[in-house]
């Protein structure tokens, strides 16, 4: 009897349009890196730039997309494609920022916009992945693009160091999230969230060994979002690597994260009856009082942004804690904010010099204000939305994860969070008073050059963060549009 001929199920590209033009572009961008010029990149970035606009316009022109491919491991949907838009403005704010600091930095080579895109293709694909291979896939894209990245400056001490921590526990949290994927699929037999799911409300949620799964996949997430008490890579990371390549850390792979962890929990772990929200209330706690606390004693603005990091990280888990349709989409609202805010105080210090070395202590912004006024203006107005001053993006960012909770029943949750965001008023202010208040005592910084690409990326930052803070509703109705599907 002659078998049956194998049949293929159709391929549709356009699942994954916005992560192909990205990679696309990477692979260009490798080819182009072998033609002259060979000793000025910038033209490589204006093109990987210009590969990230395409693929933001994609993600606008598929907006209302519901799909899903190969063998529904990767969902096109509104929760990916919002994602994809908070990544994109991430990623093409890097790029803006490093065109004149990668070559006065004296480390021009085409390599690091090639890796700063295939480190999107991962973020892309885990605010994607409707399959936990899928999720482990775009981590590990991400991460060993940022592992290089992170050691760009190959003759630094600092940045060497900065790349091996950040390998060496990066792996050790790959190891737990692939390991707790092994077990949740010898306990349900798949590794599809909606299988997962239906596994679960079907009564394997009592088994053990799910349990132990699902601690392990969180330890893999806790360590990409930098929360208490997996934030111990954070700061020395964040101050080793280049100043550009931290932003996307802060930003884009923070974004990430987050948009692979919410998806998990709300196709695979809602419906089972399991105290999660209890887990992560803790996370949330610790991650805002520590990062705050730490951060008030930090001299390195790097180091201080760090441990912000940290804590706006359980802010965010405010929202996941809270749940509905107002806390998912908080969480949405709030890391689109958060990356324009993050990006452009990064992308301030990028733009600062003293004495042929990066302005990233605390005394290099004294009398910044007096010899830049606009640059100074700008950072106080980021400072302002990482507290959550109002009209800023911050503000209502806070105001919707806090609202959430209220709204929830976790009362106590949300005034610990207004504690905390009170507590980190004194270290940004500080950053302020330095700026309009003190002189350096070798003189005030100096912009190293007069970048319009890097000048665009601030105008770009500070006009998101006042544009969310004004007129927040618009975005807010497209993240509740964009969680909606998945709560049902």
């Amino acid at each position: 009897m002659t078998p049956a001929p194998l049949t293929f199920p159709e391929v549709d590209l356009r699942v994954i349009a916005p992560a192909l033009a990205l990679t696309v572009t990477g692979l260009v961008l490798m080819l182009a890196d072998l033609l002259p010029p060979r000793h000025r990149k910038d033209h490589l970035g204006l093109l990987g730039l210009a590969g990230v606009v395409v693929a933001l316009l994609l993600s606008l022109t598929m907006w209302g997309t519901d799909v899903q491919g190969f063998r529904s491991m990767v969902a096109l949907d509104g929760y990916a494609l919002f994602f994809n838009l908070v990544i994109g403005y991430a990623t093409g704010l890097v790029l803006l920022s490093s065109l004149d600091y990668v070559g006065r930095q004296g480390a021009e080579s085409g390599e690091f916009y090639v890796l700063v895109l295939f480190a999107a293709v991962g973020m892309v694909l885990m605010a994607q992945a409707t399959d936990l291979i899928i999720v482990f896939l775009g981590l590990e894209i991400m991460s060993i693009s940022l592992y290089v990245l992170a050691g760009f400056f190959r003759t630094r001490l600092e940045s060497g160091e900065a790349a091996m921590k950040y390998f060496l526990l990066g792996a050790f949290a790959s190891g737990f999230l692939l390991y707790g994927i092994a077990l949740i699929f010898g306990v349900t037999g798949s590794t599809n969230l909606a299988r997962v799911g239906a596994a679960v409300a079907g009564g394997a949620a009592g088994d053990p060994m799910l349990l132990i799964g699902l601690g392990l996949l969180l330890v893999g997430f806790g360590f990409k979002i930098s929360s208490v008490p997996f934030h111990m890579w954070a700061s020395d990371v964040y101050q080793g690597a280049p100043t550009a390549v931290t932003a996307l850390i802060a930003t884009g792979s923070k974004a990430a994260a987050f948009a692979a962890l919410g998806r998990v929990l709300l196709e695979a772990v809602r419906v089972a009856d399991l105290d999660w929200t209890g887990l992560l209330w803790v996370l949330s706690v610790l991650s805002m009082t520590l990062g705050n606390v730490v951060a008030l004693a930090q001299q390195n603005l790097k180091r201080m942004l760090a441990y912000s990091s940290i804590a706006h990280g359980g802010y965010v888990l405010v929202g996941l804690v809270a749940g509905g349709p107002l806390g998912n989409a908080s969480v949405l609202f709030y890391l689109l904010a958060y990356s324009f805010t993050t990006a452009g105080a990064f992308g301030a210090l990028v733009l600062l010099e003293r004495s042929g070395r990066e302005a990233v202590e605390l005394g290099d912004l004294g009398g910044l204000a007096a010899r830049h006024p606009l640059l100074a203006l700008a950072l106080s107005i980021l400072l302002l939305s990482l507290i959550g001053i109002p009209p800023t993006a911050g503000f209502v960012g806070k105001l919707y994860l806090f609202g959430s909770a209220v709204q929830a029943g976790h009362i106590w949750l949300a005034v610990i969070g207004v504690l905390n965001s009170a507590i980190a008023a004194y270290y940004y202010l500080r950053l302020i008073v330095f700026m309009y208040m003190r002189e350096a005592a070798d003189g005030p910084p100096t912009v190293a050059v007069p970048s319009v690409a890097g000048s665009l990326a601030l105008v770009v930052s500070v006009w998101g963060v006042v544009q969310l803070g004004v007129l927040p509703a618009p975005l807010l109705s497209l993240a509740q549009a964009a969680v909606s599907p998945l709560l049902r």
